[in-house]
Formats: C-alpha cells, sequence, structure tokens
C-alpha cells in the first residue's frame, strides 16, 4: 500500500507542475482557441492556426516560434514590439509577417476587446512558442 502512495503522491506532484507551467505560460486576459492543424506537403512541417483573443490591456511577453507566424487582426487593434525597433500597431482588417525564430511581443492596447488569426508554418514536433 505504502509504494502506491507513495507513486500517487509523485504523479499529484508532477500533474501539478505541469498544470502551473501551462498557466503560466499562458497570460491573464489572453485566450486561445486552436482553429486548425494540418501537415504540410514537406515533411516534418505543419500549418497550425489559432485564434489568440487579447483582453483590454492584456499583453503576451517576449516569445518566439520555430516557423514563420502570419498574424491577421480580426478585430480591435493590437501593437507588436521587435527586438531593438519601434512597435507597430495594426488594426482589424491588417496583418504581419513574422519571420520563424524572431522574438516579438503583442498587446493589446486599446480599451475594447481584440483578436488575432495567428497562422503558423512550424516544423512538426516543436514546442508552438518558446518565450523569452
Amino acid at each position: 500500500m505504502k509504494p502506491f502512495r507513495t507513486l500517487a503522491s509523485l504523479a499529484l506532484l508532477v500533474g501539478s507542475g505541469l498544470s502551473l507551467s501551462l498557466v503560466q505560460a499562458q497570460p491573464t486576459g489572453i485566450g486561445r482557441t486552436d482553429v486548425l492543424r494540418s501537415d504540410l506537403e514537406q515533411p516534418g512541417r505543419e500549418v497550425i492556426q489559432v485564434r489568440v483573443d487579447f483582453a483590454p490591456g492584456a499583453s503576451f511577453g517576449m516569445h518566439t516560434h520555430p516557423g514563420v507566424e502570419v498574424a491577421y487582426v480580426l478585430e480591435g487593434s493590437l501593437e507588436y514590439q521587435f527586438e531593438g525597433k519601434p512597435p507597430v500597431t495594426l488594426k482589424a482588417g491588417e496583418s504581419l509577417f513574422i519571420p520563424a525564430g524572431t522574438p516579438h511581443a503583442a498587446r493589446n492596447a486599446g480599451n475594447a476587446n481584440a483578436a488575432e488569426l495567428a497562422t503558423y508554418l512550424v516544423e512538426k514536433g516543436k514546442p508552438l512558442l518558446s518565450l523569452k
């Protein structure tokens, strides 16, 4: 019985740590909805589309992706920051190309909700994003 309790306790600790890291990876005020995931014709590559909703004032800090991202603003306006460059603000209907591995951040600087459709062409099996 004691080995079972030890294993159960270990499983709870590991599970708690995984949940905590997932919560920490998703900033407050940011919602992500998976829209599409499909293999590309090029082996080892896939396309992923995600709707990202930003509450007023919400931001997602510096991060990178293992492939290119095309960000299309669906509603509101979003400010994108790239290391060493002035911020770029896009409004609904505008898009932005982000090269693979480019550190960037996004935030809703407005008083209303904002959303983007993020399309990623990435290496399959790698984490979709890495925090910087």
